[in-house]
């Protein structure tokens, strides 16, 4: 029985065209696995995933401006994660459920700091949605921290609080 899997197969590349597509239906599995009931009854549901496929074709084939990129994680052939990044934030980090904790959303969260660097960012931000303790801890293990900023959001059934966490790169 083998304990150890080989890390040549997993990896952190830039999205290309034709990407969308499994973007979307991570970031669909991640939020319904995470903040459903956070969300709200229907939220998902009413989501449109043919805009949010579009809107990923977009950001993938044209980025909206300098510092703007989305990075996926590879299990092998799989995207099994994606991370978005805009000038000094990580926008959206998601690891497809059944990968989480084998390492894609370190490799992810390095890639785009590393992006951000890239890009002269000397400070990280990304938010959080309240009650998500899981993606807490993960961020506290990679060095960020809650800064005290919060925002809240209408989602239709109510209103959720994110709270930004950030780092010095």
């Amino acid at each position: 029985m083998t304990l150890f899997r080989e890390l040549a197969d997993v990896s952190v590349r830039p999205a290309v065209p034709g990407d969308e597509a499994a973007v979307t239906a991570i970031q669909l599995g991640a939020w319904r696995a995470t903040h459903d009931a956070t969300l709200g009854e229907g939220v998902m549901e009413r989501l449109d995933t043919d805009l949010m496929r579009e809107r990923w074709r977009e950001a993938i084939e044209t980025a909206p401006g300098p510092g703007f990129a989305v990075l996926v994680a590879l299990d092998g052939p799989e995207l099994v994660g994606f991370a978005a990044v805009s000038p000094g934030q990580v926008m959206s980090l998601e690891v497809e459920p059944g990968h989480r904790r084998a390492g894609h959303g370190t490799r992810l969260l390095a890639a785009a700091v590393d992006r951000l660097r890239t890009d002269g960012a000397q400070e990280v931000t990304t938010w959080v949605l309240d009650g998500d303790t899981a993606r807490e801890q993960f961020l506290s293990d990679c060095g960020l921290g809650a800064d005290g900023v919060e925002r809240s959001l209408a989602t239709g059934p109510r209103t959720v609080v994110e709270r930004r966490w950030s780092a010095s790169i």
